[in-house]
């Protein structure tokens, strides 16, 4: 029988009368990822998903290393399915597995039986099973407590399947069960970690990203998609808001002190991206903000700079160290986007001493000589839509 794979539900088996919700969203989503790779059947038993190739056109290394990166699944593992009885089980993990058993210094065998009609127990099975194999692979020490391989017997409702040890899944919640947001995403290394942490989390997620042609070159708005591209490895598809930002900038360096400018610049990305993120279905923002980071990141700040929305605030990564944040970019493919030198409009018109602990009505009384409606409306009338799948081509 041809090989399947098994995806192990994480969490989602903890929930209760809405569990159904969760798996049907998961399926969904695998069902997607897997159209690319063709013509497979995914469905659900046990608190496990099964994805099974149907053709021999199946791109079945592909569709793997799809599903490693499924949100919902905790750990997934290669099989090949057999009937539920002691020879074919045997036969399956000679033909499946002879070839790692015998690079191994030592095995064991460890079952699980789902299926109570079957009328070995678990115990039962892996002795028997173990007690064949040892005899066909002389060679191969049995050792219960610490082997150097595995040999997995699931005898399961529909068949027996057969398996090495797992891989780990992605882990966390089905994308989309979790809402809709917006990731204010940068050309750093913090927001698209923030993304992909919210994603995790079941949140389908969108981004907003502001562009100051011709302070920011074109290379610095592809870096920002290319980033998108790589979060949706994860996430799913993305619509990226590419906003122009020249106006209001300029805007601010001519009317505002400049101990302000990053506030006041901050202020009006987060109630352009409210904005968008309302029109589009979105119930929170999602920012990359880490508490002390930089100047516009104390407490004070973050507080002046959310008081322009009415909609919650999502940061991930408020109370992580930076080497931590680091370490996930580096795990999910973003940090070698992220530290290209393409400067983003967050590094315009920096001030040299920017106000920490400012009061939201020094703020706003900074910012009283601007027309922010009218800023705010011209900016909105031309924003680029741009649509990110992770199968597109790299820009960089």
């Amino acid at each position: 029988m041809k090989e399947i794979f098994l995806l192990k539900l994480g969490e989602i088996v903890l929930k209760g009368a809405n569990k159904r919700q969760f798996e049907n969203k998961l399926r969904q989503n695998v069902r997607r990822r897997m159209k690319k790779y063709g013509n497979f059947d995914v469905y659900i038993l046990q608190s496990t998903v099964y994805v099974e190739p149907m053709d021999e056109e199946a791109d079945v290394d592909g569709a793997w290393e799809a599903c490693r990166s499924i949100f919902g699944v905790v750990s997934l593992c290669r099989c090949r399915p057999c009937e539920k009885d002691l020879d074919a089980i045997f036969d399956a993990i000679e033909n499946y597995l002879g070839d790692d058993l015998d690079c191994a210094k030592s095995f064991k065998v460890e079952s699980k039986r789902s299926d109570k009609r079957f009328p070995l127990t678990s115990i039962q099975l892996s002795q028997e099973i173990g007690g064949r194999l040892a005899e066909a692979h002389p060679g191969v020490e049995v050792d219960v407590h610490h082997p150097d391989y595995t040999v997995y017997v699931e005898v399961r409702d529909l068949s027996a399947y057969v398996h090495g040890p797992a891989e780990p899944g992605a882990g966390g919640l089905p994308t989309g069960v979790g809402g809709r947001a917006m990731v204010l995403l940068s050309g750093g290394i913090d927001s698209p970690v923030a993304a992909y942490m919210m994603a995790k989390r079941g949140v389908e997620v969108e981004a907003v990203h502001f562009f100051s042609y011709p302070y920011t070159s074109q290379l610095a708005k592809d870096k920002v998609i290319e980033l998108a591209r790589l979060v949706t490895k994860y996430s799913g598809r993305m619509t990226v808001n590419v906003v122009s930002f020249t106006e209001i900038q300029e805007a601010i360096r001519d009317n505002c002190p400049e101990e302000f400018f990053t506030l006041i610049m901050r202020r009006f990305m987060m109630e352009i991206a409210q904005r968008i993120a309302k029109g589009d279905g979105c119930g929170a923002l999602i920012t990359g903000e880490n508490l002390g980071q930089v100047a516009s990141q104390t407490m004070e700040a973050m507080t002046v700079t959310g008081a322009v929305v009415d909609i919650p605030i999502f940061m991930p990564l408020v109370g992580m160290d930076k080497k931590d944040i680091i370490s996930i970019a580096r795990e999910i493919g973003t940090l070698d986007t992220s530290i290209l030198p393409y400067e983003d409009c967050c590094t315009v018109f920096t001030p040299k001493h920017p106000k920490t602990k400012p009061t939201l009505g020094q703020v706003v009384n900074a910012e009283k000589k601007l027309d922010r409606e009218a800023l705010i409306a011209r900016a909105l009338e031309n924003v680029e839509k741009i649509k990110v799948t992770y199968h597109d081509e790299p820009l960089l």
